[in-house]
């Protein structure tokens, strides 16, 4: 028996798993850790292995929200380095790979099925057309599929770093209460888990909204970001948080829909939408996805689903790993 090893590296969780050659990949043993509780990826990995308990591994991809050029990568949202060619050695795998952890997601859209997506609009998909893959988590994920020889090729890119570009009085103010914070401000510092809590506080500091103290004592007890979510349903302040996100995140997918024509569909990944979908399908998602002046009808021949699988990135990251055995032959 072949096994193999893969992890999704976030800025928030690590995921690994251990699993057996074939098609199913049913993984031998998954771990989730912390990522910020541990000095570097090796430390999480080493630990993983030792409880797996596995015999020899024939090779290991690891998916990282990075750009990744070359074989040592610094990370963008947490304070490490990642060495293929040293994680090769301390592992005592041959083949280790990494890659961009939106060219994961990407790898894995063909891998869905129809119970994986939810349809925030069906448009009219057409068959080998480009594809775009946006998800927003700790950070903000980009990456475009292009058909090449009836296989989709990933193009991963850093287009969560480009500039937010405000749409309304708020969203200026918005932009001005950032640029105070971090001089730069792009979209993955507002369509973010910590996007969302800048958004709240910019709420909160604007005098636009006063939390009540239930919610701060929420804040208090776990994920800042998630209790703003979850309170939008009776919460003031939240509620203005999550629609002010929203029609962030809607304008910025409708800007790089304009950008690239995906006519065979929009996914929506990343750790947020799946556990917001509720309020996606709501409207200020698509209303501003759609706002485009001229071009709100073209927008609207766009399929747009949100990926409903949280741990779709490990998906690409374990076919990465097993398919690099033969490419090595």
């Amino acid at each position: 028996m072949t096994y193999f090893l893969a992890g999704d590296i976030g800025g928030t969780k690590t995921l690994l798993q251990v699993f057996a050659a074939g098609e199913s990949r049913k993984p031998l043993l998954r771990r989730a850790y912390p990522s910020a509780g541990y000095a570097s990826l090796d430390d999480i990995v080493a630990e993983f292995l030792r409880e797996a308990n596995t015999p020899h591994i024939a090779a290991a991809c690891f998916a990282l929200a990075a750009p990744v050029s070359g074989r040592r990568v610094a990370l963008t949202n947490l304070p490490w380095i990642v060495d293929a060619d040293q994680l090769s050695i301390a592992l005592n795998i041959k083949i280790v790979n990494i890659i961009n952890d939106f060219q994961a997601v990407g790898l894995s859209i063909a891998a869905l099925k129809s119970a994986d997506l939810l349809s925030l609009q069906s448009g009219n998909a057409s068959a080998d057309a480009v594809r775009l893959v946006v998800g927003a988590g700790t950070g903000l994920g980009v990456a475009w599929l292009t058909n090449q020889n009836g296989r989709y090729a990933v193009h991963p890119s850093e287009g969560g770093h480009i500039d937010f570009a405000p749409t309304t009085k708020v969203q200026i103010a918005l932009l001005d209460y950032m640029q105070e914070r971090h001089g730069h401000v792009s979209y993955e510092r507002i369509v973010s888990g910590p996007g969302l809590l800048a958004i709240y506080e910019f709420l909160r500091d604007s005098g636009r909204g006063t939390p009540s103290v239930d919610l701060l004592a929420a804040m208090g007890n776990t994920d800042a970001s998630a209790v703003i979510a979850q309170f939008a349903a009776h919460s003031e302040i939240a509620q203005q948080a999550l629609k002010l996100f929203l029609q962030i995140y809607g304008a910025f997918v409708g800007n790089l829909a304009l950008a690239s024509l995906p006519r065979g569909g929009i996914y929506i990944a990343g750790g947020i939408a799946a556990k917001i979908a509720q309020q996606m399908q709501a409207g200020e998602f698509i209303s501003a996805f759609l706002d485009k002046g001229r071009f709100h009808d073209l927008l609207a021949t766009l399929p747009l689903s949100i990926v409903m699988p949280v741990e779709i990135g490990l998906l690409g990251a374990s076919g990465f790993a097993e398919n690099s055995i033969s490419i090595q032959r």
